[in-house]
């Protein structure tokens, strides 16, 4: 079991679209976290068009964590995505919620430590950073944290010292390894290479910037209709979208790095012995 948890600095570079699509496209059985503080599940109101009301999940987990049974309450609340395997648990409908769950964000991370017994992955959208009520807890305790940013140059400016401050805050941990980039649109007009240079962090993965298939994740909109190949293939629209396609390469680029870093946590602890 994997926990990532995405987070941006400023504005809306996609954190909300790419934790769902990754989570949409993920292999094996995987469970969404909705810890975002601002309120208002982007999720039922885009994706589920609002036709699903999920349970006040985030206030039943912290009167949960108040009696001890967090994990059985975890499993209550989270509901299955239409036409998936992903699991789901809503954030809260308020920001006026949001620092009544301050005490909850510990207890959740190790909560959802302890699901690597069932073999589920958990990705989190965190976000954004220095919100009141934000789940830095979740963040620190990941095995790889994203910082998800547009390329361009106003983009760059407003995550450069937030960048700055997760890298102290990480290497003072021992934690270094566990951060990196998600770029959305790379190369628009920035490289991957260019945004290290700047923010003085390395680029883990990078999804495209395709609003058409996005709209898909953030607003429910329609997908592609499907070409005839992909009918024969029992292949969605969307399948073949620029999106998609940049999911599964960022979903492999996740997965590589936190197997290399795990790989080398063990080889730290062996004395560097093979």
């Amino acid at each position: 079991m994997s926990l990532i948890v995405l987070t941006s600095a400023s504005g809306s570079p996609g954190v909300t679209t790419t934790a769902l699509g990754l989570a949409l496209t993920w292999p094996r059985p995987v469970l969404l976290v909705e810890a975002d503080p601002t309120g208002g599940s982007a999720v039922a109101a885009g994706y589920l068009r609002g036709q699903l009301v999920p349970p006040e999940a985030m206030l039943d987990l912290a009167f949960a964590q108040q009696g001890g049974d967090l994990l059985e309450t975890l499993s209550q609340v989270s509901i299955t995505l239409p036409g998936s395997q992903a699991a789901f648990v809503a954030g809260v409908r308020s920001h006026e919620q949001a620092n009544s769950l301050v005490p909850l964000w510990e207890p959740l991370a190790t909560a959802l430590r302890l699901l690597e017994d069932t073999g589920q992955d958990v990705i989190v959208d965190a976000g954004r950073l220095g919100l009141a009520g934000s789940p830095g807890p979740l963040l620190e305790q990941a095995d790889l944290a994203l910082l998800c940013t547009r390329t361009d140059l106003v983009s760059l400016a407003g995550a450069r010292s937030w960048a700055a401050t997760l890298t102290d805050r990480f290497e003072r941990a021992g934690a270094a390894a566990n951060l990196g980039l998600l770029l959305v649109g790379a190369g628009e007009p920035f490289t991957a290479r260019e945004v290290t240079a700047v923010l003085g962090l390395p680029v883990v993965a990078a999804v495209a910037w395709d609003p058409t298939a996005a709209a898909v994740f953030s607003h429910g909109a329609p997908p592609p209709k499907p070409g005839i190949g992909q009918r024969m293939a029992g292949r969605s629209g969307i399948d073949d979208t620029a999106l998609v396609r940049s999911l599964r390469s960022a979903r492999s680029a996740i997965t590589a790095t936190i197997r290399d870093n795990t790989d080398q946590l063990h080889v730290s602890e062996s004395g560097g012995a093979p």
